[in-house]
């Protein structure tokens, strides 16, 4: 039995749905403390963070991983129960298997078997861990971040474990993020009977062309690193569950996921430029999610596709697509920061699942980074 496939069934077997970590920290910090990895838990709300490093010196290499999950769905879809790990036809299945769980797993292993071959490598390792990645992310790596830039506790390489990998192990790297712009907005109308609709003001009818236009916007071309900035609507509603009556406003939650070609503040004059030229009455309300970054620096990128050719024989694509992660967070303090994780084909959906294999091969890879980045 593989080492890291036991460790992430533990995991897995503990249901931590954000932002209830259920004791994974407590596994993690069992076999590497042993080894001279101090921890520090610094919990704000109901997030618990932990700062799990050993060494002093620079450089000093994070690998960054969150030990929530999000929930599991309807049980009845799920083939084995969503926080009993099972594996069938050489996959783990389980929630978090591939988000995140596999990753810290592999990250766990990994650093035990590197630090017990070369326990007198240069510099610093640690690893920083989460219960508040899916969720709002207030309380976890963004607070985390504040404290060890408080006390000058600099970060030079940071790896986070989410799943990066495409169609098979290590195809794709991320080496930035888009910035995500959350807005909600509140178009008012005046309510009445729809079948005196001059007495009323529908918001439903006021908001269908700004919407247009808002959806047809070119926002900007995006650039070499990044594909161009889009606009999504995630939810509308309005109306009372009367067939008859006009809805006196409707609430619309929408969402930027934008390139470095635009700033927050831009998007958000432009967006406020469209709405008030079709002179609607509205409220609007921001959360910035992140801004977009690319990694500083080169030697972490060389680093992780020299590991990837020695565990897995190629290298990757590098890429800024997907979604957000908490890498936002640690880039803006000058850290190089990557993403290198599983596959994400069944990530957030029923029957989650992570390929056994890909397991081991990961905490190679993760342990041949150590390797190359320390013992230089």
């Amino acid at each position: 039995m593989s080492e890291t496939l036991d460790f992430a069934r533990a995991l897995i077997e503990r249901p931590s749905v954000t932002p209830d970590d259920a004791g994974c920290m407590d596994l993690v910090c069992e076999p590497l403390t042993p080894l001279g990895f101090e921890p520090e838990f610094l919990d704000f709300g109901d997030t618990r963070n932990l700062w799990l490093r050993r060494g002093e010196a620079r450089p000093l290499l994070v690998f960054l991983g969150h030990t929530d999950v999000v929930p599991p769905g309807p049980l009845s879809e799920w083939t084995s129960p969503p926080f009993e790990a099972h594996v069938r036809e050489g996959r783990l299945y389980g929630r978090g298997a591939a988000d995140m769980k596999g990753s810290v797993a592999a990250f766990t292993v990994a650093c035990r078997r590197f630090v017990e071959k070369h326990p007198r490598h240069r510099g610093s390792i640690a690893m920083l861990l989460t219960s508040d990645e899916e969720g709002i992310a207030t309380d976890g790596v963004v607070k985390v971040v504040e404290v060890l830039e408080a006390r000058e506790e600099k970060i030079d390489w940071c790896l986070v474990g989410e799943p990066s990998s495409e169609e098979r192990l290590g195809d794709v790297i991320k080496v930035g993020r888009r910035g995500s712009l959350n807005g909600q907005l509140r178009v008012f109308g005046v309510q009445g009977h729809v079948a005196y609709p001059h007495k009323a003001d529908n918001p439903i009818h006021r908001f269908a062309e700004p919407l247009q236009h808002l959806v047809n916007e070119v926002w900007d071309q995006g650039n070499e690193h990044f594909p161009p900035t889009s606009f999504q609507v995630s939810n509308i509603q309005a109306g009372t569950g009367a067939e008859n009556v006009i809805p006196g406003h409707l609430d619309v939650t929408f969402n930027f996921r934008f390139s470095t070609e635009l700033t927050a503040a831009e998007i958000k004059r432009r967006t406020a430029a469209i709405l008030d030229h079709y002179g609607l009455d509205y409220e609007l309300e921001w959360r910035l999610s992140g801004n977009p970054f690319k990694t500083a620096g080169a030697s972490l990128i060389a680093a992780v596709q020299e590991a990837l050719e020695q565990v897995v024989g190629r290298k990757a694509k590098l890429s800024t697509g997907g979604g957000t992660s908490d890498g936002r967070f640690i880039a803006p303090t000058g850290a190089e920061v990557l993403e290198l994780g599983p596959v994400n084909a069944t990530i957030h959906k029923v029957n989650e699942w992570v390929e056994v294999e890909d397991l081991e091969r990961l905490t190679g890879i993760y342990e041949r980074l150590l390797a190359n980045l320390l013992l230089a």
